[in-house]
């Protein structure tokens, strides 16, 4: 008798791999880092609405290659994704309705790690020859912690990161979507996946062949269009539902905390359950601890660290505190209405419960997965260049860029479930890296909000010129 199974699942055991990793010791590191930092730096989220106002406001004097709401709106396109439509879904089927309270609490606290993460992005940045800024925990771990070896370790992670979740798993998402028949009404047969995989890869070389200034200016325009449409989408359709809404929030918030069943067209959930799927929900989706978002947040015109990490900060506000709660809403106020849906596929359950609200419902559906998914393909591809660019210089960038455009095609036409799991692991992977900086140089970050954000010296210039390094 053999030792050993003769059948070996490759993508089985990366996944196993991918839930040890996003189990209970991640979840619990993230979110009492979101915890800790938040209490460490006297609840900054009492100024979110400060920082929204800030981000809409230009700082034309101060150094850096894009604005600070052009870097916001680039960590935007690349944060709001599937994870926001279909991952709170997932979060609701496998956690029940309380996953959605979970979700948006990981979201709240979040805000606290995102602000930390900008800070540090401008603190330690650098400048090349050519006057570009670069940045991100990489340069946090290596000249505020003297921990090259380590910032290795995290673009490794990230590079890898990018061309899964960031490229190829999103254009796939893009391509399974058209596919369907009948998604746009009878007679639709489906458009074929090489068709969207060709005109996805044309579209990204179109913007992401310029850079980070390209990027930044097509971000603008798409992520301000694509949020408002599908948050407008999702209160028609939570009007709608209303004589549903009351019901479904107090759903929300009882089955958050009560071992009960969840009744309805819902499977039954524990509370530890229901945490623990929505506080994972809630941290892929913002990306909050993860290390991606200060990479392009580098790239800002500000003055001082704190102006900003508070721009930083509204990214994690706009992502999980409105465009997750307002789905996590809609799906569960669905289902209440129609209890006959039901199911443990996110993506299944997201079309169903949309689908069944007339004449809006797939529109909003299809809109918001394609605007999000594309602009997720825009955001990502900045950050795994200067991951590479890290590891193996400047003059990689026009590979990288080729590279990166001939996945987006190859994406769409493969099937990914390997790929997804790899993804996941290698996101786990590069946020253990970034929580060492965020936890080892709080210090720092405490120093500098003290200074600047409650010493009310938010005009101020730092005065800090960011070295110029070999690249």
């Amino acid at each position: 008798m053999p030792l050993v199974p003769l059948h070996f699942s490759l993508s089985g055991f990366v996944e196993q791999i991918s839930a040890a990793l996003w189990g209970w010791p991640t979840i619990v590191l993230l979110f009492g880092t979101h915890l800790f930092l938040t209490i460490v730096l006297k609840f900054p989220q009492r100024k979110i609405f400060t920082a929204i106002k800030m981000s809409f406001t230009k700082d034309p004097d101060a150094s850096g290659d894009v604005s600070q709401f052009g870097a916001l709106a680039t960590s935007l396109a690349a944060t709001i994704g599937t994870g926001n439509i279909i991952g709170v879904a997932t979060a609701v089927s496998l956690g029940g309705p309380g996953a959605v309270l979970w979700c948006w609490m990981a979201g709240f606290l979040g805000i606290a790690t995102k602000y930390s993460e900008g800070l540090l992005a401008i603190k330690y940045r650098v400048k090349s020859h050519d006057g570009t800024m670069i940045g991100g925990p990489m340069y946090a771990l290596e000249r505020g912690l003297k921990m090259k070896w380590l910032a290795v370790v995290f673009c490794i992670f990230t590079a890898l990161a990018a061309f899964g979740i960031g490229n190829t798993v999103q254009s796939n998402a893009i391509a399974s979507l058209l596919a369907q028949p009948g998604l746009m009404g009878e007679g639709y047969a489906g458009l074929s996946t090489q068709i969207t995989g060709a005109i996805t890869a044309i579209l990204v070389a179109l913007v992401i062949i310029f850079g980070v200034k390209s990027i930044a200016r097509v971000c603008e325009a798409l992520v301000p269009f694509m949020a408002i449409s599908y948050v407008v989408g999702c209160i028609i359709i939570l009007f709608i539902n209303w004589e549903f809404l009351g019901d479904a929030i107090n759903l929300i918030f009882t089955s958050a905390f009560s071992p009960r069943a969840a009744g309805g067209g819902f499977i039954g959930s524990t509370v530890m359950v229901a945490a623990r799927f929505g506080i994972a929900r809630g941290l892929f989706s913002n990306e909050s601890g993860l290390g991606s978002a200060p990479i392009v947040a580098a790239a800002a015109q500000t003055r001082n660290p704190v102006r900003q990490a508070m721009v930083s900060s509204t990214a994690t506000f706009w992502d999980t505190v409105v465009v997750c709660a307002l789905t996590g809403l809609v799906i569960v106020s669905s289902i209440i209405a129609y209890p006959h849906i039901s199911s443990t596929d996110g993506a299944q359950l997201t079309h169903l419960a949309f689908a069944e609200i007339p004449y809006v419902g797939t529109p909003v559906l299809i809109v918001g997965l394609i605007t999000f998914t594309f602009s997720t393909i825009l955001g990502w591809s900045y950050y795994g260049e200067k991951a590479i660019q890290y590891i193996a210089g400047r003059k990689t960038i026009y590979a990288f860029r080729a590279v990166w455009i001939i996945m987006a095609y190859v994406g769409a036409n493969v099937d990914l479930a390997l790929v997804w799991s790899l993804a996941d692991c290698a996101n786990a992977l590069m946020a253990f890296p970034n929580l060492i900086s965020l936890l080892l140089l709080s210090g720092v970050i405490i120093k500098e909000t003290n200074k600047y954000l409650w010493g009310n010296r938010l005009d101020e210039y730092s005065g800090e010129e960011p070295p110029v390094i070999e690249d």
